[in-house]
């Protein structure tokens, strides 16, 4: 019987019911949470579900027309998108829809393409969620959630600062009331705006005016009371008594009073060719935005978050969505900020706030007839202005210089690029910054502390408290990976020590490598044969179990020697010691090991 254990009755029959409970709980995780439902929850969920409903009104219309789509859109997204993402989800307060960040992305990849707001531009929306969706499913289902770790907020943060900037120049159109001709740059934009000063609507500035004004002091006066609504209500007051669309006021126009159509996303071969690498895009920023927001919120909330769980949410959330009428979404950090601090439980809330938003608008959607564009405009002002982390980006200046060049990277190239470029271009930047900075780690010198408090051998970082150190023995820690990304970097230390230092014996503490691969293996192999040709060696302590296994089976340790490789410190610095030259050891006044001799040399 192999291993004596997995094939008996009774532990097989428990191994194969964890494994088909593990796999339940990765298909269906809501079985998890609504085991935390009961009708203190559900009174604490509805309450935060009608904020969050309240909240998503405006900005599902301000978020749809950013991506060039008609307003009815982004109320679709907010109610078959959260619903999609808390089942599928990990995040007990992430709640997902349309976003300001993925909006535009749909409408730079889109617009490509087809004219905003057209059925052609719709059909092909729809279509990039579905690829976006197919990603994001992937790559939870092939575990590959850890590589957000790997990805730098900061590009999200240098992103959404360009986003910004490019969301409120496409509306000066409608705030200014001029004429600027679709498809714009930002350079170019700015020069039309400057060119047509002359011709700016007094009218749209008015509506634009009063409902930024108008929100911003509710915002100010009341903090969690729906500023945005207020503002479009104002703006909709002061167009009416300008003269309304008789005066020459452009409106937004009805939305449609029902529940999200179904539809169908375009899957000719020619579509996909065309716009699976803006989809790819769209599901990188998507799995950032909201592995991150649902990351920040469970710090607040003690939760851990699976990553690769998020990413199935969010890939079964955009899937879904395409054939329900819903573009492209993601999680929100404003609606999920406000939905725990409105005292959200469970992702009951989320599913609330959607339902409530489909019974508001079957009820409110014929008042967009009212809606100057010019107010919309005004609103989209306010969220592109939220959208800059002015905080983190002045932290950023002031403190980190790799980070700085991720941050100025992405946000000119968000600016001046193709946004899905610009994307690529700040994950690729932030990705090689981290490889560098896993290439060149600190490997500091040690030394025995003599301290009579301390039983054991202690090793203490020669930089952090000066010690004696032995002529003959250089101690060095690693606390790094040992792959063909970092071994040069520990050759070129271990050369320093034996030319500068004039020292053939090295021992490495390795308790804090964590990965050794074959490329590291060979080159540590031919540096210690290097050594042991000078009569000296390289050792190594304290390795981990998944270490030394790989070492053994790589024949690492058969090549360099078992004797080189010791549990102990003690254990080490015993043996070692023998191999020193002791006519040095006689003379030598540093006596730092307790094997050194008793009496130190006289010095005349």
């Amino acid at each position: 019987m192999l291993c004596g254990s997995i094939f008996e009755p009774d532990v097989f029959l428990q191994h194969s019911f964890q494994g088909t409970n593990m796999f339940f709980r990765r298909l269906l995780p809501f079985l998890q949470w609504l085991q935390l439902v009961d009708r203190r929850t559900l009174r604490a969920d509805l309450i935060a579900g009608f904020t969050g409903a309240v909240i998503v009104l405006p900005q599902g219309v301000a978020f749809a027309t950013i991506a060039g789509l008609p307003p009815q859109y982004g109320l679709y997204t907010a109610m078959v998108t959260p619903i999609i993402a808390a089942l599928f989800g990990s995040s007990l307060h992430l709640v997902s829809g349309p976003t300001t960040a993925i909006s535009i992305v749909v409408f730079s990849a889109v617009s490509h393409h087809a004219s905003p707001g057209s059925p052609e531009f719709i059909s092909m929306a729809l279509t990039l969620t579905f690829l976006a969706g197919v990603y994001q499913l992937a790559f939870g289902l092939a575990r590959l959630g850890t590589l957000v770790n790997f990805v730098s907020h900061t590009v999200v943060i240098g992103f959404t600062a360009g986003a910004a900037l490019l969301i409120a120049t496409s509306q000066m159109k409608h705030v200014l009331g001029i004429m600027i001709p679709k498809g714009e740059s930002f350079r170019h934009t700015w020069v039309d705006v400057f060119n047509q000063a002359g011709d700016i609507s007094t009218a749209a500035a008015i509506i634009a005016l009063s409902t930024l004004g108008s929100a911003l002091l509710v915002n100010r006066a009341i903090p969690h009371a729906p500023n945005l609504l207020v503002g479009m209500v104002v703006g909709s007051l002061v167009a009416i008594a300008l003269g309304g669309a008789g005066a020459g006021i452009s409106l937004v126009g009805e939305i449609p009073a029902h529940l999200p159509p179904l539809s169908m996303p375009d899957f000719s071969l020619a579509s996909i060719r065309m716009l699976a690498p803006e989809a790819f895009a769209v599901a990188l920023l998507g799995l950032i935005e909201a592995v991150s927001i649902s990351r920040s919120v469970a710090t607040k909330s003690n939760q851990n978050i699976d990553a690769n769980q998020e990413f199935v949410g969010q890939g079964m959330s955009n899937l879904v969505g395409s054939f329900f009428s819903s573009y492209a979404g993601s999680g929100s950090f404003t609606r999920s900020g406000i939905n725990y601090s409105a005292g959200a439980k469970t992702p009951m809330s989320a599913i609330f706030a959607a339902l409530m938003l489909m019974v508001i608008v079957l009820l409110i959607a014929p008042l967009t007839a009212y809606l100057p564009i010019a107010a919309m405009g005004g609103v989209i002002l306010i969220v592109a202005y939220k959208l800059i982390d002015f905080h983190h980006i002045a932290n950023i200046l002031r403190y980190s210089r790799s980070e700085t060049s991720i941050l100025l990277t992405t946000f000119f190239a968000t600016l001046f690029l193709e946004l899905e470029f610009a994307i690529y271009l700040g994950v690729l930047l932030s990705l090689l910054i981290f490889l560098a900075r896993s290439s060149i780690p600190a490997i500091p010198a040690l030394a025995v502390d003599p301290d009579p408090k301390n039983a054991k051998r202690v090793f203490v970082n020669i930089e952090n408290k000066p010690l004696r150190a032995c002529p003959q023995l250089k101690i060095l820690r690693m606390n790094l990976a040992l792959y063909f990304g970092s071994i040069n970097h520990v050759q070129r230390r271990i050369s320093r020590v034996v030319e500068n230092e004039d020292i053939r014996h090295i021992l490495i503490v390795g308790d804090g490598i964590n990965y050794m691969d074959l490329s590291a293996a060979e080159a540590l192999v031919t540096e210690a044969k290097r050594l042991q040709s000078m009569g000296g060696g390289i050792y190594f302590v304290g390795l981990a179990d998944k270490v030394y296994e790989f070492a053994a089976r790589a024949c690492f340790i058969r090549k360099i020697g078992a004797a080189h490789f010791f549990d102990s410190k003690t254990e080490a610095i015993r043996t070692i010691y023998g191999r020193l030259d002791q006519a040095v050891c006689s003379q030598c006044t540093a006596r730092v090991f307790l094997e050194c001799p008793k009496d130190r040399p006289e010095t005349g």
